[in-house]
């Protein structure tokens, strides 16, 4: 044991030591280069330079002969009678003159690029929406009014005006209601502060004739159900929306975390098109309702492709992904592999050089 206890008091330092270095050449191997500001400046402003510089032959600006041949031009037409085409003719001269006697820089102006500039015509083109929002289907009320009053009524009331143990639901729309039963958080199988989260009760045609029968209760409602269609999504853009609105509580792989108060974020992973454009569009919880003025069917769309898409299905580049937890993890497993592995071969050399 005290052999062991020797051994490593020695090798632990050295461990250490080789890991620091490989952690800081492989972070900096790992760690793209970017030029600095000057650099892209000046790089920049040379390519520029050379791209409008265009000395004349004589050491003249092409701007400059340019303004004394108009000038001359105009001098000739004005030799009429009157006297104002006589000052008009002076004045041409003294441009003239003044336009000859300047001094001549070494490279011409920029031109306006948008002197001789094409205006684009005018086509006409059908505007995709991604977003639409489905209207009640009548076909759907009466089924869903049996199973509405069959598990929500006890609580909400049979017309839906809610309870002293239930909310008022007229007016909400399908889209929540939808929401909410295909998700499996309603009906509540125990009154909690947030529902849990469970297998919804219902299927999806289910859920849907529930949530047009509530809809149809009142003649102004909240969003229906949407119908997203991805075609042409950006997922990039969908990236920089979700890791602005939406990481800081489903976190950025959106595997969900508690919040305040004993609420939390429920995890995208499960999720829906549906359901997310739902969610974004309705705010559940305490989650805040993004309306079409603040995102557009267009980037809810963007959203929806990157939680259904990369979210949901991760490329993962390095292997295993360990969960999708992060850093955290990985480090775990780098140190327990690493630092573990490094210390039992030391104690096999050492046994055998005995």
């Amino acid at each position: 044991m005290k052999s062991i206890t020797h051994k490593l008091s020695k090798i632990l330092p050295l461990i250490l030591v080789v890991g620091v270095v490989l952690f800081e050449v492989l972070s900096q191997s790992s760690t793209p280069r970017v030029a600095s500001s000057n650099t892209i400046n000046t790089s920049l402003s040379a390519s520029y330079s050379k791209s409008i510089a265009k000395p004349t032959p004589s050491g003249g600006s092409t701007s400059n002969s340019n303004s004394s041949s108009s000038a001359a031009t105009l001098h000739k037409s004005s030799t009429g009678p009157s006297e104002a085409a006589k000052a008009r003719g002076s004045t041409s001269t003294s441009a003239s003159t003044a336009t000859s006697t300047a001094p001549a820089s070494k490279y011409a102006p920029l031109k306006n690029p948008l002197r001789n500039a094409v205006t684009p015509k005018k086509t006409t083109s059908h505007t995709f929406n991604p977003i639409t929002y489905e209207k009640i289907r009548k076909s759907y009320v009466a089924a869903g009014k049996v199973l509405f009053e069959a598990t929500c009524a006890s609580c909400h009331g049979v017309n839906a005006f809610g309870t002293s143990r239930a909310p008022n639901l007229v007016g909400l729309g399908a889209g929540t209601v939808d929401l909410w039963v295909s998700n499996g958080w309603m009906p509540l199988e125990n009154l909690t502060l947030q529902p849990a989260v469970k297998p919804p009760k219902y299927t999806t045609k289910q859920a849907q004739e529930i949530a047009d029968f509530v809809a149809s209760l009142s003649r102004i409602n909240g969003p229906g159900i949407p119908q997203v269609n991805l075609h042409n999504a950006n997922i990039q853009n969908g990236l920089s929306l979700f890791a602005l609105n939406c990481a800081a509580c489903h976190t950025i792989t959106g595997s969900g975390d508690a919040l305040a108060s004993g609420y939390f974020a429920p995890t995208l992973h499960l999720a829906t098109k549906t359901q997310v454009a739902e969610a974004v569009r309705t705010g559940p919880g305490n989650m805040p309702r993004f309306s079409a003025k603040q995102l557009s069917n267009r980037q809810l769309a963007d959203l929806v492709a990157y939680v259904t898409g990369y979210i949901q299905h991760p490329v993962n580049r390095g292997g295993l992904a360990l969960g999708g937890v992060g850093p955290v993890a990985e480090g775990f497993i780098a140190l327990l592999l690493g630092v573990g592995g490094l210390m039992l071969v030391a104690f096999w050399i050492g046994d055998h050089r005995r």
